[in-house]
This record gives structure tokens, C-alpha cells and sequence, in this order.
């Protein structure tokens, strides 16, 4: 079974902002999330997870309050601010050069 491709240094906080503009949710809803938009090819593990919730946190861009889950266990639901939807657009407009730039020189000449 081919192994899954790692994300690219860099991505993870913008997914997890992306993942937040849909709606508030726990680690795992976002994990999950970003597993199924990217039909099983992304998969983020708690030890990258919680590091960069945390850092998203500390920098402002996310908000994050004690919740009740569906299931009626306590957990730490994610909400995306005003800092952190900027914030978004800055990373995403980085990413779209980055990933223009690989593309040109990919390109056969």
C-alpha cells in the first residue's frame, strides 16, 4: 500500500483555519474534517494537531471554550476570530504563489 503523501511545512495551521471557517469544532472533529475535504489523503495526527491549535491560540487567531460533544463528553471546541480569518487569506495568498511557483518549474521546458 503506497504510503500517504505528509503535509507540506507550513500548511497545517491554514488547513486548520479553513477547517474553522465552516464551523466551531473539538481537535478531532477538525482532524476528521480535514481527512474526509481531502477524500482520505490528509491525515493529521494529534501530535501535530494540538501543538498548532495551541500555537493558533497563543497568536489569536483561534478562540476556544469547553463544550459538551454530541456524545456528552467534555471537549475544547475551536472558534476561528477576526485575527485568525486575516490571518487565513494571508497564508492562503502565500501558498497560492508557492504552489504557482513549484508548478512553473515543473513545467516542461
Amino acid at each position: 500500500m503506497p504510503k500517504k503523501p505528509d503535509l507540506m511545512p507550513g500548511t497545517l495551521d491554514m488547513l486548520i483555519l479553513k477547517t474553522l471557517t465552516r464551523a466551531p469544532q473539538h481537535g478531532y472533529g477538525i482532524a476528521l474534517s480535514i481527512r474526509r475535504a481531502s477524500e482520505e489523503v490528509l491525515t493529521v495526527e494529534e501530535g501535530s494537531l494540538y501543538p498548532a491549535l495551541q500555537r493558533l491560540l497563543l497568536q489569536g487567531w483561534v478562540k476556544a471554550e469547553w463544550k459538551k460533544t454530541e456524545t456528552n463528553r467534555r471537549a475544547r471546541y475551536y472558534t476561528l476570530t477576526a485575527a485568525g480569518r486575516k490571518q487565513l487569506g494571508v497564508e492562503q495568498s502565500q501558498f497560492d504563489q508557492m504552489i504557482a511557483a513549484i508548478g512553473r518549474v515543473m513545467q516542461d521546458a
